[in-house]
């Protein structure tokens, strides 16, 4: 299982974020609202209501951070960002073992993020949980740092015992459906980046890029 962390946002964009989704209380609603029947189950969260002008505008400025991010669209090679919400999870509350949608009203889930939003010493608990075939991974971030995975994993959020916990979770959907097939391209596309920053332009450079783009053609839908 790849994935990919490192920071998205400033940590003064990320305190006026939270600032403006917490004016108004009576915007955050259950999460159990936009889980499956399944995931209801296991869901125990706040989340602020989608429709909300405050939780609008917050999500088109993250979604214009994460597709402007190099690293981003090499690792994620993003067609569509969607469903972004926030969410909020307090003192006793978490998130069961899951997978997310396969599909949803808005599009496909490749793959998941999380991007958190205050300090990790503001709370306990509250880990994501990543599970492969043969270990699990416990994610805690620093303010603005964003964590982007395959959808195709089964993942938790470990209860929270002291504080809040607040988020901002979404999907994109990539021009490359497979896993493996987008990890082999990032690893060709940083490799080329790499030689191009150390050694310049050449013919033979040339060729590997020629063979990226190909690659990208055949595999991408």
């Amino acid at each position: 299982m790849e994935c990919l962390i490192k920071p998205l946002l400033e940590k003064n964009m990320a305190e006026k974020i939270i600032q403006s989704i917490e004016i108004n209380p009576t915007s955050w609603e259950s999460g159990k609202n936009t889980a499956g029947s399944l995931a209801a189950k296991q869901k125990n969260n706040l989340q602020l209501s989608k429709k909300s002008e405050i939780a609008i505008s917050n999500s088109n400025l993250i979604v214009e951070e994460i597709t402007s991010d190099q690293l981003i669209k090499s690792f994620a090679l993003p067609r569509k960002v969607h469903s972004v919400m926030f969410t909020k999870t307090c003192k006793g509350q978490g998130y069961g073992s899951h997978i997310d949608n396969a599909y949803m009203s808005t599009g496909r889930s490749d793959l998941s993020f999380t991007l958190f939003l205050n300090d990790p010493n503001e709370y306990e608990g509250g880990e994501l949980s990543i599970q492969s075939l043969q270990d699990e991974k416990t994610i805690k971030l620093p303010k603005g740092h964003i964590v982007i995975y395959p959808s195709t994993t089964l993942h938790s959020v470990n209860k929270v015992t002291a504080g809040e916990r607040i988020v901002c979770v979404g999907w994109i959907q990539s021009y490359v459906v497979n896993n493996e097939d987008r990890n082999l391209l990032f690893g060709l596309d940083a490799g080329a980046r790499g030689i191009l920053a150390n050694s310049g332009r050449s013919k033979e450079l040339d060729l590997v890029f020629q063979a990226y783009s190909n690659l990208l053609r055949r595999l991408g839908d």
